[in-house]
């Protein structure tokens, strides 16, 4: 059967959907995490697989590594195999069922991040290079902060092998990424207040409604797209409602919930006697005000900075709500101040609460006259592809070279539905990005 394919292409995709069909999530709540049987897997199915060790000592999740050559410069050409949750909504396959349809491959970790790891590992299947040392690297935990990562930045540096570059294959744009803002994750928690009033009861929802075909978080763009959540927090704020219960499609932090859906009292003292938390109501009267935080930066951004509040669950008699957050900052006492006074502002009832900040680790910054920048950009421009260096909205593992080296890019094919149902990759820009890698780096590091 002829696919239309060369046969270079053609093992670039076999590569990705084998991997595909390996579940590898990422999901502490769950007590889901990569473990070394999943590395060997994903290792089993590369090119050459016997060109990689599988490093499981040090990092928090298992590492596979290829070096070749030696000396400088370095350039570390990395990825990540994890993968969210598949989530509700598919339609076109099951998440770790691979299927080819109308030029896309579809399946948890099409896009994000496996296309990568498929095109890098082909890229880099037969190369040696005539001068320096190329390493490579796929990590197992880029979904839940990427503690692996700075493991390998820090185990480099130890080794003396610092890169003077690093392309980090984690895009879905076929473009050259220069900028990424920090992210962070703030978990406020309530007490359950539990109370009767007289008033009358009804449910109140929302769906999100997205411009850009992904549920990421970070492509969340206020003004332009809309959150189930906050459209809950502007109706309980605007009608003075009590909340008794508070529902969604909760996935991840950093996944928009495709909707939401409270029920809600309308105190009225002809009305029954209903149940109602003063946690909760607190709670969700903070969401809108919260998302609209001014939160101070360093750097400039395209995209400002992005609040958004993605999980909320009830536990042991509290209520928790985590927030997404994305910026290019570093300062988690700025954030957490002005979380706590807009909670202040909003807490009529002196609800017991408790603020709690994690991340920040880096945030990517390289100026788009970098060296190499402008490699990257001439080679996507011979592939027909964008030649211009954007900011891309996710957070990437890249955030822990960025800061110690100056020369950090992210990249990646073209793909859509990342993190949500029906997540898929163009096979064309699939098989491009193997060949602007395998391109980069020879034009760093010369052979062939």
């Amino acid at each position: 059967m002829r696919t239309g394919m060369d046969t270079g292409c053609e093992r670039i995709v076999a590569t990705l959907r084998s991997i595909v069909s390996i579940p590898t999530v990422s999901d502490p709540s769950n007590n889901k995490l990569v473990t070394l049987s999943d590395a060997e897997a994903i290792r089993q199915y590369l090119p050459s697989p016997n060109n990689y060790t599988t490093i499981s000592e040090g990092p928090p999740r298992p590492i596979l590594l290829r070096k070749t050559g030696s000396g400088r410069p370095i350039t570390l050409l990395l990825a990540h195999y994890d993968v969210v949750p598949p989530g509700p909504g598919w339609t076109v396959t099951e998440p770790f069922k691979p299927r080819i349809l109308d030029g896309k491959l579809y399946g948890r970790g099409s896009a994000d991040d496996k296309s990568n790891v498929a095109a890098i590992s082909h890229a880099i299947e037969k190369y040696t290079p005539r001068r320096g040392t190329v390493i490579v690297a796929f990590t197992g935990d880029e979904e839940i902060g990427g503690q692996s990562a700075k493991w390998l930045a820090d185990h480099l540096e130890k080794e003396g092998l610092t890169p003077d570059y690093v392309v980090n294959g984690d895009g879905s744009l076929s473009r050259v990424i220069i900028r990424r803002r920090a992210g962070f994750t703030v978990t406020v928690t309530a007490r359950s207040e539990p109370d009767s009033v007289r008033g009358y009861k009804h449910r109140i929802e929302a769906r999100s409604a997205l411009v850009r075909q992904t549920m990421h978080s970070a492509y969340f763009i206020p003004g332009t797209d809309r959150h189930p959540l906050v459209e809950l927090s502007l109706k309980v704020r605007d009608e003075d409602l009590l909340v008794s219960s508070l529902n969604g499609e909760w996935v991840k932090n950093n996944v928009i919930p495709r909707s939401a859906h409270a029920v809600v009292v309308k105190p009225d003292p002809e009305g029954s006697i209903v149940r109602v938390d003063y946690g909760l109501t607190m709670l969700l009267r903070s969401v809108l005000p919260i998302t609209r935080a001014p939160i101070p930066t360093e750097k400039y951004s395209d995209y400002g900075v992005s609040i958004n509040p993605n999980v909320y669950k009830y536990d042991s008699g509290f209520h928790v709500l985590k927030i997404d957050i994305r910026a290019m900052t570093l300062d988690k006492d700025s954030i957490k101040n002005q979380i706590e006074l807009i909670i202040d502002e909003n807490n009529y009832e002196n609800i017991k609460y408790h603020v709690e900040i994690r991340g920040g680790s880096g945030y990517l910054y390289t100026p788009p006259s970098a060296e190499l920048v402008n490699h990257a950009i001439e080679i996507n421009k011979t592939l027909g592809l964008p030649g211009r260096p954007i900011e891309a909205g996710g957070a990437s593992d890249s955030r822990y070279f960025s800061p110690r080296i100056g020369q950090v890019i992210d990249y990646g094919p073209l793909g859509a539905n990342i993190h949500g149902p029906d997540e898929h990759v163009y096979i064309k820009h699939l098989c491009k990005a193997a060949i602007f890698y395998r391109r980069l780096i020879e034009r760093i590091h010369g052979g062939g």
